[in-house]
């Protein structure tokens, strides 16, 4: 047994399971306490001391603080006195601990000030930035929300308002009536779970017309940011700008990170585990048809201490020599300390022992710090003295290959370290060509023979005492490989297979494995291209057997030097030969782009693999900021590029377009994958070339010239600044009169001038310019300006009720030529207004029309007014009429159906006309086939009818009132066709009159027909 220091039996020092964390105790809390977590593992049980900015608390002399278990509770905490840095020691026998510090914060949100805030009144189409001014708080950590006009009703956020969760401000882009209200900023702080908001604000929207448009300009601006590895970063950017500026991010010095995710309609760039590589400028660019703004700020990534090299619990021998090595990674670089049983020792790297002594014992801590934070490495060191003992480690059984080499094991526990020999049988060993003591104790053979086999004693001696223990070394055949596999070419998709055979020992298993470029290959991942076939032959002391690899459907990446081993538990040998894959060729790289000119760039690459096949030529493509992902062939200089080139020149670009390239190779065995892309440029601007078209225009209101033409496309404008020149003049005048249009969407100009006369003829024409200069006018197109609304007043109205619901007016035509048409408008007298009156339109080669949908029995005003393109002439004088009083409300009651050899009578009551309704002048009698809504009309002042029967199909027939009216409502009956009188033959009808439904028995006896009329 090992010797101890006397107060050592079986015990370990403390292991912290829960340690202190940082704190933040609201001063508004209801309960009047904070708790400091300390739990330690330990044997002994551990006592706990408590340290508050690197002093120890006098837990008796301060009644703020109690101990219970290892937590330490502050009762009725104040801030003045109890904010700091808290750190636990644990301690036994075996040594101490310090916890990791943790900080006691007092936290709060104040309220915002009582003072009104003053109202923001802004034009329609501007941006509005409306200022939160957060009240005193700690910590810093806020979150902010908008309130409009009362709680809980949160403005949403969309692309038009963004809210900065760095200062709570909010912004709009653009200003519409929608926005007018009562704003309040809403302020939470998570940390103290506490939620405070700000008188509210008024935003006024003043109306302007028309809205006028704005630049791209931004006021959301991220800062230099510093971001630790692995943490998530948000930055912020927001533009105002009319109409809503498209946002879009990139990285200066390469590819956004692919952890990266954009989110708020562009205004948040997160960047989620940050990595050093993420480090670089970035930039965000707000863009719309008034003009670009841009902005960019810097992210640093530091990394919080890890540890690279650290220490851990150990037993070392007495005397020895030993050194504790701590290394931390991070960024600034982490400073060490470290600490002997919670005391600080001589900082440095690596604490290092020569001769160790029992009071070297204890419990050792290593610290790096740098501003970001601190980590902790614990371990004990024990140091002991034991004589030899093989009791858990006895010299082991060996086996070992003819002509092979051998180590057999020879690991006493012992301290100090203990002298070793060894012997075979009775005969002492001792180092020879082929036979090694190690510094460790282990006795290595080389060339191993047959008469090698026997046993083995190890003898262990130290100042404490002696022991010995043996092992048994056996001696199997060598293992040979017989077939190696041999080197083969294949192109991508076939297969091929890789032979191995071997030799080996019978009384050994063998197994092969196979290994591609030292990686071994998974035959159930990836079966669907390798399977692997064994054979074994077994003689009486040497076996033979096979893996035979097969090689299915082979791709570029199975290309490489395969390695069969052949192995036995005690020996293995290897063969190895390489596979060659030919294939289309790799993708280039390093894709470059300069010499960029208004419609052409160099692009130069590095040549991909050609995977063994020689490339015959290069495509080239791009894409641009409008056709997004659609990749299209470029043409380029030379027209062909050859497999051995590494550049060309692009041509047929647009200015002052975004462009990305990439390069794809081809060879004999096909196309292979395109190149990255090459980082984003941008040609240089050019005068624009471009046209409006479809110029045209004319009408509007009198007094004006309205030119209209098609916006150039946005691929056109080929630089910044752009808009339209008009110009224009009457079709004999000279000179052109110019206008400047800056508005590249614009549509139409509107040219008022209280001189032009109506109706003239004018020469338009429009082109387009930029910061360059000015491209080419249109065509030249005539239009003529606006006319004057007609003055004279349609005469001789008259008109005349046909119905109870149409009347029919009529007038002579006005003489003056500029007439497009009429309009007629017409309302009742007493229940409607002049404002809601109906309207009817007709052309100008129209004197009268129908006027429909009136009400029965009611007094109608109508007039009639000239109209054209520049507006409404004056109204004619007001035509009364008085329509006609309603039809009939309720049909004909239909009491009788007689067939009457080839027609049938049909019978009806007469109708009734209410008070209101217009008396009966006689009846309407339609006759139709079933399905149709067209047939015979017939007209009679009596209450019946013959109609005649069809051969085929069923008949309707509709029986209605007639009055000055109009027609009353209808009656139906059905008829079926093959209606005759026949002997002993009977039939049954139902049909419906008005709200009744009647049933028709009719029975022949001879020439007589007995008819029974059921009516519900």
């Amino acid at each position: 047994l090992c010797e101890l220091m006397p107060y050592w039996a079986t015990g370990y020092g403390p292991v912290f399971e829960d340690q202190p964390v940082d704190t933040i105790y609201p001063e508004e809390s209801p309960e009047a306490k904070i708790t400091m977590s300390c739990r330690a593992r330990a044997h002994p049980p551990a006592t706990y001391r408590w340290r508050l900015n690197s002093t120890d608390i006098d837990l008796d002399g301060d009644n703020h603080f109690t101990l219970v278990g290892g937590n330490l509770v502050i009762s009725d905490p104040i801030k003045n006195k109890h904010v700091g840095r808290y750190a636990c020691v644990a301690s036994n026998d075996y040594g101490a601990l310090v916890s990791r510090e943790a900080t006691v914060q007092f936290g709060y949100l104040d309220f915002f000030s009582s003072e009104e805030r003053e109202a923001v009144y802004v034009k329609e189409g501007q941006g509005a930035v409306l200022l939160c001014a957060p009240p005193p708080h700690y910590p810093d950590e806020l979150s902010f929300r908008w309130i409009l006009n009362e709680f809980p009703i949160f403005i949403p956020l969309d692309k038009r308002r963004f809210v900065s969760q760095t200062t709570g401000n909010l912004y709009i882009s653009k200003v519409d009536s929608s926005d007018s209200g009562n704003y309040s900023c809403f302020v939470s702080s998570p940390s103290i779970a506490k939620s405070v908001f700000s008188k509210f604000i008024p935003l006024v929207p003043l109306a302007e017309r028309p809205i006028r448009k704005y630049p791209a300009d931004i006021k959301v601006k991220f800062p230099d940011t510093s971001a630790l590895v692995g943490q998530n970063i948000t930055l912020e950017c927001f533009a105002l700008g009319n109409p809503i500026p498209q946002i879009r991010w990139r990285k200066m010095d390469g590819e956004l990170p692919s952890n990266h995710e954009v989110s708020m309609a562009g205004a948040h760039l997160h960047l989620y585990n940050v990595q050093y590589e993420d480090e670089g400028t970035y930039e965000c660019e707000a863009l719309n048809s008034k003009g670009k703004d841009r902005h960019r700020a810097r992210v640093s990534v530091e990394a919080f201490p890890e540890w690279t090299e650290s220490i851990s619990s150990t037993e070392r021998d007495i005397s020895s020599d030993y050194t504790m090595s701590c290394v931390a990674s991070g960024k600034p670089k982490p400073h060490i300390r470290w600490l002997k049983d919670s005391y600080q020792v001589k900082p440095r790297h690596n604490l290092t022992f020569s001769g160790l002594t029992f009071e070297d014992s204890g419990m050792y801590q290593c610290i790096a710090e740098n501003r970001h934070g601190v980590i902790y490495a614990n371990a004990e060191l024990r140091v002991i003295a034991c004589p030899p003992t093989f009791e858990h480690n006895p010299v082991r059984r060996n086996l070992a290959a003819k002509n092979g080499r051998v180590v057999i094991e020879c690991r006493p526990k012992a301290a100090p370290k203990p002298s070793l020999s060894w012997s075979k049988g009775t005969e002492l060993l001792f180092n020879s060509t082929r036979v090694f003591i190690w510094e460790d104790g282990s006795l290595e053979i080389l060339n191993v023979t047959r008469a090698d086999e026997g046993q083995y004693t190890c003898f262990a001696e130290n100042d404490r005492g002696k022991a010995n223990s043996t092992g048994y070394l056996s001696i199997t055949e060598a293992t040979k490989i017989t077939l190696a596999p041999s080197n083969t070419d294949v192109k991508v998709g076939e297969s091929t297979s890789m032979q191995c055979a071997a030799s080996h020992d019978s009384t050994l298993d063998i197994t092969f494995v196979w290994t591609l470029d030292g990686r071994a290959i998974d035959f159930d991942r990836e079966g669907s291209h390798f399977e692997q076939y064994y054979q074994i032959t077994l003689f009486c002391i040497l076996g033979g057997s096979s893996g035979e690899l097969l090689i299915k459907n082979a791709h570029l990446n199975h290309a490489g030097r395969y390695t069969c081993t052949a192995q036995t538990p005690v020996d293995n040998v290897t063969a190895a030969a390489d596979l060659v894959v030919r294939g289309p060729p790799g993708p280039s790289g390093g894709v470059r782009v300069d010499d960029i000119k208004e419609k052409s760039v160099r692009l130069t690459w590095s040549r991909g693999t050609d995977n063994h096949s020689p490339i015959s030529r290069y495509t080239v493509q791009f894409r641009d900021f409008f056709s997004q992902e659609d990749w299209r062939d470029a043409t380029t200089s030379p027209a062909d590029v050859e497999g051995n080139a590494e550049t060309a020149t692009v041509l047929d670009l647009f200015p002052w377009t975004e462009y990305e390239f990439r390069v794809i190779a081809t060879n004999t065995l096909g196309t292979g994958e395109p190149s990255s892309p090459s980082p984003k440029v941008t040609t240089l601007e050019a005068v624009p070339v471009v046209a409006p078209s479809d110029i045209g225009g004319g009408g509007g209101t009198s007094r004006e010239l309205t030119i209209k033409w098609t916006p150039v496309q946005p691929q056109y404008y080929y630089g910044r600044n752009f808009g339209y020149i008009i110009a224009f003049k009457p079709k004999n005048d000279l000179e052109w009169m110019k206008v400047t249009v800056a508005d590249p969407q614009a549509r139409h100009y509107v040219h008022k001038d209280p001189s032009i006369p109506p109706s003239t003829e004018f020469l338009v024409k429009v082109k387009a310019f930029n910061i360059k200069g000015e491209g080419p006018y249109s065509l030249t197109a005539v239009i003529y300006s606006a006319q004057d609304v007609p003055s004279e007043v349609p005469v001789s109205v008259e008109a005349k009720a046909l119905s109870a619901s149409e009347a029919i007016v009529w007038w002579l035509p006005v003489t003056q030529h500029a007439v497009d048409g009429y309009q007629i408008r017409f309302w009742r007298n007493a229940e409607d207004s002049e404002a809601s009156s109906q309207k009817v339109v007709v052309s100008s080669r129209e004197n009268q029309t129908k006027l429909e949908n009136m009400k029965p029995g009611s007094q109608y005003l109508i007039e009639v007014r000239a109209f054209n393109a520049a507006g409404f002439g004056p109204p004619s004088q007001h035509v009364q009429i008085h329509t006609k009083k309603a039809p009939p409300s309720r049909p004909p009651k239909i009491i009788g159906k007689k067939l009457k050899g080839t027609s049938v009578n049909i019978a009806w009551e007469h109708v009734e006309p209410l008070a209101n309704e217009s008396t009966i002048d006689g009846y309407k009698v339609l006759y139709r086939q079933a399905g149709y809504s067209t047939g015979v009309l017939y007209t009679t002042d009596k209450r019946f009818i013959d109609l005649p029967i069809h051969k085929k199909g069923d008949y309707v027939v509709e029986v209605r009132a007639h009055s000055k009216g109009g027609d009353g409502a209808v009656a139906q009956i059905r008829i079926s066709g093959n209606t005759s009188i026949a002997p002993n033959k009977g039939t049954m009808q139902l049909f419906r009159s008005g709200s009744c439904v009647s049933l028709l028995l009719e029975h022949v006896t001879g020439s007589k027909l007995l008819q029974i009329q059921l009516t519900l």
